[in-house]
Order: C-alpha cells, then sequence, then structure tokens
C-alpha cells in the first residue's frame, strides 16, 4: 500500500514538473517567431509603409521579453502572439502599399506594352 502511494506521488510530481517545463517553451516557440515577422515586416518597409503596427509589435516583443525575464511565461507567451500579430500585418500592410506606391506598371508583368500589333486589328486599330 505504501510503495503504491509513493508510486502515485513520483508520478503526479513528474507530470507537474513536465507541465511546467511548456511555459517556457511555449514562450520561447513564439518569441523566436515573433522575430522573424518582425524581420521579415522590417525587410518589407514596415517602419516606413506601416509605422503603427511594426511599433506595436516592436513594444509586445519588448514586453514578452520583459516578462520572460520575470517567469511569468503565459503572460510572455500572450505579448509574443500578439508581437507576431502586428509583425505580420506590418508586412502587409508594407507590401501593399509598397506595390501601391510604385503605381500600376511595377504590377504588371509587362505583356499588354506595346509590341506587335493584334492581328485581329487593322493598321486603324479598329476590330473587323
Amino acid at each position: 500500500m505504501r510503495e503504491a502511494r509513493m508510486k502515485r506521488t513520483f508520478a503526479c510530481v513528474l507530470v507537474v514538473s513536465a507541465l511546467a517545463g511548456c511555459g517556457p517553451v511555449q514562450s520561447t516557440a513564439f518569441l523566436i517567431d515573433s522575430q522573424v515577422q518582425l524581420e521579415a515586416a522590417r525587410t518589407a518597409g514596415a517602419p516606413k509603409y506601416a509605422p503603427y503596427p511594426w511599433t506595436a509589435a516592436n513594444l509586445y516583443l519588448h514586453e514578452a521579453r520583459v516578462e520572460v525575464g520575470y517567469s511569468n511565461y503565459d503572460v510572455a507567451l500572450g505579448y509574443a502572439q500578439k508581437a507576431s500579430k502586428f509583425a505580420r500585418e506590418a508586412k502587409q500592410q508594407s507590401i501593399a502599399r509598397a506595390n501601391a506606391e510604385a503605381g500600376p506598371d511595377m504590377n504588371n508583368d509587362g505583356a499588354d506594352q506595346g509590341g506587335a500589333p493584334d492581328s485581329t486589328q487593322d493598321s486603324s486599330g479598329s476590330t473587323p
């Protein structure tokens, strides 16, 4: 009886210690993901084209790192998730605004620009 109780206690301690390790692992994974998303947004020109979500992502990432320092892994996880969300948003806005600023000619592959006249058009440009 006593041996069974010891085994149950050991199993409970083992499960609790395994679950305690999940917080640091999850928060670290999200911190890395947030940093990667932030670098992608920087490459897309987020500081210029999407300053609000860019700044929010940076601040949330900073706060997540602070909370990890205090071992508040659940709070850090939430901040890291928000940082990643804002970084993705900044990247998307930056790409859209950079494309809009570049104009419609930059988005076209050049297929409709000049070249030989269409065979269905006569020399005046009208179709038969």
